[in-house]
């Protein structure tokens, strides 16, 4: 009989992770982690916080903005992806310090701060530019829709007639 090493998923595993060794030197994760926590200013989102007294602690913006701009950077713009990646990725998980915060926070703060952000993603990107951290990819963050002219009387169809007005049109 074959001696097979135990592979049981029921148990508990304790792992010692440093969140800093994690997102590595002279990486992007490092470098967003480093400008949004000690270098860039952030009070004009801190001040908006008005929880001093009475309420939940809020999550520091520092904290949203670095797990925002992560997931920006990798292509992820919806709020429950950027949750289930703070679950899930360890990079996220080491910018979001451990915290998973709800998508319904993550939506929020990204909605209500958008204008900030943007300014700020901008700097951040042209800073991580010039350190050479970014490979020169496209970045478009934009959640517009735009109207169009594909219509179910004039998609799919060939050698269709369509009556305009009183005239009869031959579509090709």
């Amino acid at each position: 009989m074959a001696n097979f090493l135990d592979d049981n998923l029921n148990q508990s595993v304790f792992l010692d992770i440093n969140y800093l060794e994690v997102l590595g030197e002279n990486t992007f994760e490092f470098c967003v982690y480093q400008l949004v926590t000690h270098q860039l200013d952030l009070t004009e989102f801190t001040d908006r916080y008005k929880n001093k007294s009475v309420g939940r602690k809020a999550y520091p913006p520092a904290l949203l903005l670095r797990v925002i701009f992560y997931a920006y950077y990798r292509g992820i713009t919806s709020s429950r992806a950027i949750e289930r990646s703070c679950k899930t990725d360890l990079k996220f998980m080491a910018l979001a310090s451990g915290r998973t915060p709800h998508f319904t926070t993550i939506a929020d703060f990204a909605s209500g701060h958008c204008d900030e952000m943007k300014d700020l993603f901008h700097k951040l990107l042209m800073i991580c530019c010039k350190s050479g951290l970014v490979g020169r990819e496209h970045f478009a963050i934009d959640g517009c829709k735009l109207p169009s002219d594909a219509s179910k009387e004039w998609s799919g169809r060939p050698n269709k007639t369509v009556t305009i007005g009183k005239k009869a049109a031959k579509t090709e």
